[in-house]
């Protein structure tokens, strides 16, 4: 496995060795002795999440104001251009974001840590994710900032109106936020 540092530091691009031939191809998509040696993080992850959505959609950005949950992302099948946004008031980077391509092709995992709102736009015709998360979800502490906050500024690969959800459209710009200290 490679990792990668995107620009946020914090944020892991990972890339696993893919093993392939006229068949198809195998990797093991998390092995957490590797992902210990490489990252330098000692991670228990608690939920998996399976997600599909239509070309267009864009989910986010999430995270929880309590229970803090901590994502390692992939695609399995199609594209997504995923984006994860520092909320820690007390961080250097708070208020930045970074933007990441993840697809069945290039077979990256993204390591997005507690602390950030996560979300994500799918330009193929269709997109599954799966990722996994450190902590439970919990609806009374999810919150969501405004995936079109102008002082964000985020490059959303966008062709015409994104398809958001009604929780997605109430998203709250970043400096009206409930954020981490």
């Amino acid at each position: 496995m490679n990792v990668i540092r995107a620009t946020i530091p914090e944020v892991l691009i990972l890339e696993p060795k893919v093993f392939g031939d006229e068949r198809g191809f195998f990797y093991e998509s998390y092995n957490e002795r590797e992902f210990t040696e490489k990252t330098g993080l000692d991670i228990h992850f608690v939920q998996d999440n399976h997600s599909r959505s239509a070309k267009n959609v864009l989910r986010g950005l999430h995270y929880q104001i309590q229970q803090p949950q901590g994502k390692l992302v992939r695609v399995i099948s199609g594209k997504v251009y995923d984006v994860a946004v520092d909320v820690r008031r007390s961080s250097p980077s708070f208020g930045r974001w970074t933007g990441n391509v993840l697809s069945d092709q290039n077979k990256r995992v993204l390591w997005i840590p507690a602390g950030f709102a996560h979300g994500f736009l799918v330009i193929s015709d269709y997109a599954e994710l799966l990722y996994k998360t450190t902590d439970y979800w919990a609806l009374s502490f999810e919150r969501s900032i405004a995936w079109s906050d102008p002082d964000l500024n985020i490059a959303w690969p966008l062709q015409g109106e994104p398809l958001l959800s009604e929780k997605d459209r109430r998203g709250t710009p970043l400096v009206k936020a409930e954020v981490f200290p």
